[in-house]
């Protein structure tokens, strides 16, 4: 290799070597595929964050940097996410006549919604086998990512396998939500917001967003609730099942 082809093949390693690298590529990602997502007039089964995560992937496959050291750059985006999170308490507070309204359906949904959110996806791949690291990287897959890595990193799961099934799940979600609400005819948004929130997460809430602010409050709430429930109940399950 040439002196001029070993310096263009530093220069990705030395753009990656500070967070300006994974961070400069995350943002040029997403807002390609928010772009992309217009340009294919918004399906459903394919939201921004999955066309975003596609395109970083290729990028790393095609550049001589590791997955290591774009993670230690977007780290820095990761730190967000707790706040953003916490930002969702805004809607939350401008529905609260609606929340208080609903609240006993709510409470009663809630915990049977969020139960079998675990457990199906654990029950399924302990059939199959399935070593104990990936029964404790699916488990958590249906709350916020936040919540979710640490939930799994305390059952001893996979961080890897873990953000492979919170993207899986969100996209089924959101899928299987909308067109169960257009079978059965439900168009209450709020209804069609909490289901949203419950079984897809943040991804499920971004979408909630898109058909009404009422849905994606009702998102917002179904997603908090199912995170903090997961959060106090899934570690004591596990450890006496263990």
């Amino acid at each position: 290799m040439s002196e001029l082809g070993a310096t263009l093949a530093a220069v990705p390693q030395a753009w990656f070597a500070t967070p300006i690298g994974a961070i400069g590529l995350t943002l040029a990602a997403y807002f390609l595929g928010v772009h992309l997502f217009k340009l294919m007039r918004h399906p459903s089964w394919c939201p921004p964050v999955i066309i975003a995560a596609l395109l970083i992937a290729a990028v790393i496959a095609l550049l001589p940097i590791g997955i290591d050291d774009y993670n230690r750059g977007a780290a820095w985006l990761m730190l967000l996410l707790g706040p953003a999170t916490v930002a969702l308490a805004v809607p939350l507070y401008q529905q609260l006549g609606q929340i208080r309204a609903l609240w006993k359906p709510i409470v009663l949904t809630l915990p049977l919604s969020a139960t079998l959110a675990a457990c199906y996806a654990v029950l399924i791949a302990w059939l199959l086998g399935a070593p104990p690291e990936v029964l404790a990287s699916l488990a958590p897959k249906s709350v916020t990512s936040p919540i979710a890595l640490s939930l799994t990193q305390e059952l001893g799961g996979s961080t890897a396998l873990l953000m492979g099934a919170l993207m899986t799940t969100g996209i089924t979600a959101i899928f299987g939500v909308e067109w169960l609400s257009r079978w059965m005819r439900i168009r209450d948004p709020r209804l069609i917001g909490l289901a949203l929130g419950i079984n897809g997460h943040a991804l499920g809430t971004v979408r909630a967003f898109e058909i009404s602010h009422q849905a994606g409050a009702f998102a917002s709430l179904g997603m908090s609730l199912t995170g903090a429930f997961t959060a106090i109940v899934l570690p004591l399950v596990w450890h006496l099942w263990a």
